[in-house]
């Protein structure tokens, strides 16, 4: 799956949360959140866990085409 990095961007930005703050809310590494960030793609179970950290609905981090 590929976020929206510009979503994903922005909500880093709009809660000031650094990549290491979601890396540790999530539980994911922050080798991921910044491969994220740059535009690669992830697994469903790892958009979940970092949606559900900016208190997100996955949907959210997502552009429907």
């Amino acid at each position: 799956m590929k976020m929206n990095k510009v979503k994903f961007i922005c909500e880093l930005a709009r809660r000031d949360m650094t990549i290491n703050a979601v890396a540790e809310k999530s539980g994911v590494t922050r080798t991921t959140i910044s491969s994220i960030k740059s535009g690669k793609s992830c697994t469903p179970v790892t958009a979940g866990r970092i949606a559900k950290a900016l208190d997100l609905d996955v949907a959210e981090l997502f552009t429907v085409n």
